[in-house]
């Protein structure tokens, strides 16, 4: 599935946040991988602070395995559905493992960059 989240960045944590995607080690242990990496390069800044991006989960519960290291330098505050649920290949079991080369959240990722700058902590 694929969800849109929006967070802030926590106090004092910009700097932390930018070391460990310069050092290519955010999310380092998660089995989500280059995933994190690959979220905030087309993350989107807004100026309120609410940063957004879209985001492959294949949890159950969304960013159950993700969720603790986002928290680490993110205070979310909401995570909904890209699309709708019915159409998602790998959810209603017609193609699993169907997220990560799917385009479904497309047409809202290209929405997206369209929005506010890119993130930069």
């Amino acid at each position: 599935m694929r969800y849109l989240v929006t967070a802030r960045v926590k106090a004092g944590k910009s700097f932390a946040l930018a070391d460990a995607i310069d050092n290519g080690i955010l999310g380092r242990g998660s089995i989500a991988g280059d995933e994190y990496l690959r979220n905030m390069a087309a993350a989107r800044e807004h100026d309120d602070g609410r940063v957004q991006w879209v985001e492959v989960c294949f949890c159950p519960t969304p960013l159950a395995e993700e969720r603790r290291y986002w928290q680490e330098y993110f205070e979310l505050e909401k995570v909904q559905d890209a699309h709708a649920r019915s159409r998602c290949r790998d959810l209603n079991g017609t193609e699993p493992w169907a997220c990560g080369d799917c385009d479904c959240s497309a047409r809202l990722e290209a929405r997206l960059a369209t929005k506010g700058r890119p993130f930069r902590p």
